[in-house]
């Protein structure tokens, strides 16, 4: 067995961005006698903490565009008097005298090259408005001139894909106030004429609604050819700068062949009552189409009771079709079986098991709200040996741990590892042994294509370019879901963790990264986590709980609400919508720590937020437990039931030992005070794998707190999260410099090391040091 894992990252999005288009005044130079001119983006992300006022953090980036400079002295000032600067700052020797912000040099970033750019920022509180700077002076010389700052047209994306026949939008918005109204146009300026505006082709912006993204419809009309065309749109006007949009139409002649689409295959019919699945085509017919289905060999109380002929045209081809099977009410205790075949003429026929839930005394599985209440958990043999092996292992051999789909062959096993049916197996012996409590197994879904596209450490083994979305759904979830459906199982309480790490990369990541890109249009995450949860939501003694990251991803309010907004677009997108769903999952295979016991996110220190330290850096969280609260009431309000659940992974976030502090720092001083108080002992939040210094957490426990389903441990504890160091494999595994711990870091953890225990195998392989150092730092203490 296999675990990758790879937590992400955050990202900080900007609410304005304003660019100072560079300008010179002939003869204007520094005491060197440089001739200076400049182009300034300044980027602010701004949040609300009460009424009227709030904090802002600016990224401000400077570009050389004269003469080379051995030094730099940018100044600007706030449209404000109740601006301020915090002080908290990077990139410059920041200062502030009544509205004009001084950032001089660092004796390392001094000299910038003509054409170079510097990033800097500093973070800042505002109350009443907070409104942009509009003009900035690098070494006394105005950036942008006398003809001040040129608007530029924002778009939500670079890119858009336009289903054939349909249509796909974007936003648009100006990165600075204009000084009056001015017109947008979005035109079609190159490429396929089938590619076409359809609504939004002229915006309006005003000194008011500048920064308020506004709409635009790009259409793909229907034709017959087999081309996916491409079109470049314009966006701009007079007065602004203009960006280019590309559009891809994504023909439904070339790529989609003729086939039966049945939705599920697999049901469950209560006795005297009726179950359905839907039919429809996967491609527009040139002339209507019957489709019939007929029952098969089984159990012949089972039999088809509505729909048992359809006829698609070519205009409903693609609005699913009903048909509806029967049990009738008899008075065996059996739980039959039968199959319906689903057939066309011409076309590949489809099938359908029918399992009759009966209700004489036999095997009729339930679906309760918590399948953890009230239930023992599967210990996974593998995963107990190697533990049990080790030091002080014995004491926590015998605790549930998740058993991992990481790739294909996972399904069927090997010789070192077990398959998911001898796993099921075993679990149906251990719920033989435990007495009249039932069983919970918990089995992680994870192998969409394109997965982890923003690390390499756990990169899968399925390309959406390469056909991965339907191999996704024939090779991976089809065969799991039939082997889940076994009626030898039905007794189990089957809980499935659906694609760790997926939708919340769509949210920060597809920026920087192309394999997010991607994993956000057509065949990526939404389709294939929709596909999953329709397969497996069907099958009535499975659960499922999506995952949802943690609180150092989605806890800042520029990710959180976009993310609640991703989880109920995706769910509500299945057949049975937010009903697919059992819950959410936070913290998967992660380290962030339960409860934050020393502080809170309204402590202050010396006057100052524990917000605006380093190490919480604006975050709304500091620990799962308030997440996972907040979050489940946000999906709540959004659509989601009332009853659902969450589970938080706790399976190496305990962070005991010496380490812990015992108290609340005594420290004046905002960062000295919450680096002393936390019990997470990261260098830094966005530091994931194999951490040092790690503890086991809390021991699995159903129904911990009220809108906890459970806490579990779904990372099997001494299963690596990545290798230290490149090492050839055949899974699809790549060498990531955050799993090396002489890595000085990137902007995704701010540069720090990355805390990465040594010699370290590939993820998922045993990892003996660290199981040790998780034993050894256990919190609650071990035993």
């Amino acid at each position: 067995m296999k675990i990758p894992r790879g937590l992400r990252r955050w990202a900080v999005t900007a609410t304005a961005t304003l660019v100072a288009a560079f300008g010179l005044v002939a003869g204007q130079t520094t005491a060197a006698h440089a001739a200076v001119a400049c182009d300034v983006v300044y980027t602010p992300n701004t949040w609300t903490s009460s009424p009227g006022q709030g904090g802002f953090t600016a990224g401000i980036t400077l570009k050389n565009l004269g003469d080379p400079l051995s030094n730099w002295t940018l100044t600007f000032d706030f449209p404000t008097t109740t601006q301020r600067y915090t002080p908290d700052g990077w990139g410059a020797s920041w200062s502030q005298s009544g509205t004009t912000m001084t950032g001089r040099n660092m004796p390392w970033n001094g000299s910038l090259a003509t054409g170079a750019s510097i990033s800097v920022g500093f973070n800042g509180t505002w109350s009443g408005t907070n409104p942009n700077p509009t003009s900035f002076a690098v070494n006394g010389t105005t950036c942008g001139g006398p003809g001040g700052v040129t608007p530029s047209v924002i778009t939500s994306a670079s890119s858009v894909a336009v289903a054939e026949g349909g249509t796909a939008t974007f936003t648009a918005r100006l990165s600075s106030a204009p000084s009056s109204n001015v017109t947008v146009s979005t035109t079609r300026t190159s490429g396929d004429t089938d590619l076409t505006v359809s609504s939004g082709a002229s915006l309006t912006f005003t000194p008011s609604n500048w920064n308020t993204p506004q709409t635009v419809t790009l259409a793909a009309a229907q034709d017959a050819d087999t081309v996916s065309g491409t079109a470049v749109f314009t966006v701009g006007g007079t007065g602004v700068t203009s960006a280019s949009v590309n559009a891809s139409e994504v023909d439904d002649d070339a790529t989609q062949e003729q086939s039966l689409i049945v939705t599920p295959t697999s049901v469950t019919v209560p006795e005297g009552g009726t179950a359905t699945f839907t039919v429809r085509l996967a491609a527009r017919p040139t002339a209507n189409v019957t489709v019939t289905t007929t029952a098969g060999s089984g159990d012949t109380s089972l039999t088809v009771s509505a729909g048992a002929s359809l006829t698609f045209t070519p205009d409903n081809w693609n609005t699913p079709q009903t048909v509806t099977l029967a049990a009738a009410q008899d008075s065996d205790t059996t739980a039959g079986t039968r199959t319906f075949t689903v057939a066309s003429t011409g076309l590949t026929s489809r099938t359908v098991s029918a399992t009759e839930a009966d209700d004489d005394g036999g095997t009729n599985p339930t679906h309760v709200e918590n399948p953890y209440a009230g239930a023992t958990g599967y210990v996974n043999p593998d995963w107990s040996a190697k533990a049990a092996a080790e030091p002080g292992g014995a004491a926590v051999a015998n605790i549930s741990t998740a058993v991992w789909m990481d790739r294909t062959a996972a399904i069927a096993g090997s010789a070192t590892a077990m398959s998911l049916r001898e796993h099921l197996d075993e679990a149906v012996r251990q719920d033989a042994a435990n007495g009249a409590s039932p069983l919970t197994i918990q089995v992680v879904i994870y192998n969409l294509p394109n997965r982890d596209c923003s690390a390499l450490a756990s990169n899968g083994e399925l390309r959406i370019s390469e056909n991965g979305f339907n191999r996704y759904k024939t090779e991976y979830i089809d065969p799991i879901a039939d082997i889940l459906d076994d009626s030898q199982y039905a007794n189990l309480r089957i809980v499935t963790i659906i694609e760790p790490d997926s939708l919340p990369n769509l949210i920060t990541n597809t920026d920087q990264f192309a394999d997010c890109r991607e994993a956000d249009g057509p065949g990526g995450y939404r389709d294939g986590v929709r596909y999953a949860l329709d397969k497996l939501h069907a099958i009535t003694n499975v659960y499922t709980y999506v995952d949802a990251a943690h609180h150092a991803w989605l806890g800042w309010d520029s990710n959180f609400q976009p993310a609640v907004d991703l989880f109920y677009q995706t769910v509500a997108g299945t057949a049975a919508g937010v009903d697919s769903v059992d819950g959410f999952i936070v913290n998967t295979a992660n380290y962030s720590g339960l409860r934050e016991p020393h502080y809170t996110i309204n402590t202050q220190v010396n006057g100052t937020s524990v917000r605006q330290s380093t190490w919480v850096d604006w975050n709304w969280y500091i620990d799962e437990a308030t997440f996972a609260t907040a979050l489940r009431n946000a999906l709540i309000a959004k659509g989601f039931r009332q009853g659902l659940g969450m589970l938080v992974d706790t399976s190496r976030n305990g962070w005991g030992g010496t380490a812990r502090p015992s108290a609340p720092s005594t420290s004046t001083n905002v960062n000295t005070f919450v680096n002393e108080s936390r019990i997470d002992r990261r260098i830094h939040a966005g530091n994931w794998c194999n951490q040092s210094g790690a503890g086991l957490g809390e021991r699995p426990q159903a129904a911990p707190a009220a809108g906890f389903d459970a806490y579990v441990w779904i990372k099997p504890p001494g299963e690596s999260d990545g290798a230290s160091r490149e090492i050839q494999n055949d899974e699809g595994k790549r060498f990531d410099r955050m799993c090396d711990p002489t890595y000085t870091g990137n902007e995704l953890n701010g540069n720090n090391l990355t805390g990465a225990l040594a010699d370290a195998p590939i993820s998922g392989q045993w990892f003996s040091a660290q199981f040790r150092e998780l034993v050894r730092n256990a919190y609650p203490p071990l035993s």
